[in-house]
């Protein structure tokens, strides 16, 4: 499975939103700036993620984007779905049904193997991106470089974009 580039952009927006929620709304332009990152796709990546209820966009020259609920309250499932949609990663489109030895639609006993197996492996995933909320991350992040929320903070209290 292969997600696209905007869950990490999503994703990393949120977090910075997170740390960043103290000096009100920012601004796409400062989010796109802050990873160099072209400022057009990334507000597509934040309509989507406000279309799901993450992030809220205020209007007005204070405005931008701020999370529309806590940290722990957001999963990272949320953020893969807002982006990608809440398809499932594997179709099966029984091609069992096809060729020399196939069944008749509708006439195969058992589900397809493969499909069962594609099936548990997402749940799998899902379960786990859904038992993590960007709170998690935020403390994992942290713990590794504890200086970072306040300079992504002072960043964009400071930075004009």
């Amino acid at each position: 499975m292969r997600m696209g580039e905007g869950v990490e952009w999503a994703l990393h927006s949120c977090l910075n939103l997170a740390w960043a929620q103290d000096g009100g709304a920012v601004t796409v332009a400062r989010l796109a700036a802050y990873h160099d990152l072209p400022a057009a796709y990334l507000n597509k990546q934040l309509q989507a993620l406000s279309r799901a209820g993450i992030v809220t966009s205020v209007p007005g020259p204070r405005g931008g984007f701020r999370l529309a609920r806590r940290p722990e309250d957001v999963t990272l499932m949320d953020v893969v779905t807002a982006i990608e949609g809440p398809e499932q990663a594997f179709r099966c489109t029984e091609i069992r049904q096809q060729g020399p030895h196939g069944e008749m639609p509708g006439n195969s006993r058992r589900p397809c193997a493969i499909s069962a197996a594609m099936r548990r492996a997402e749940l799998a995933w899902r379960r786990e991106l859904a038992a993590r909320t960007l709170a998690d991350v935020m403390s994992e992040a942290e713990r590794g470089a504890p200086g970072v929320p306040g300079r992504v903070r002072g960043w964009f209290a400071t930075a004009s974009a």
